[in-house]
């Protein structure tokens, strides 16, 4: 299982749209392709929750399913049909 650390994506301790947009923007999704994936919730700040949004949204066109939480005790929250 692939996973996706929210801590990447702090500024300064925080998720700031306008960072977090262009990092988002430069991640190649297709490397998810089939895959499940895990995000991994925030260990140091509070993410909001366009946050999580953005990422399933991109994410959802090429995994087999999304995963939230700690890998021990991840919650499905998108299986993909098509695949």
């Amino acid at each position: 299982m692939e996973t996706i650390h929210l801590d990447d994506f702090l500024v300064d301790g925080a998720i700031r749209e306008k960072n977090f947009r262009q990092k988002i923007s430069e991640i190649d999704w297709k490397q998810y392709q089939n895959k499940r994936v895990l995000i991994r919730g925030c260990s140091e700040a509070i993410v909001p929750t366009w946050a999580y949004l953005m990422i399933t949204s991109n994410l959802a066109i090429y995994v087999s399913r999304i995963y939230f939480g700690e890998l021990k005790s991840a919650v499905k929250i998108f299986t993909n049909n098509s695949i």
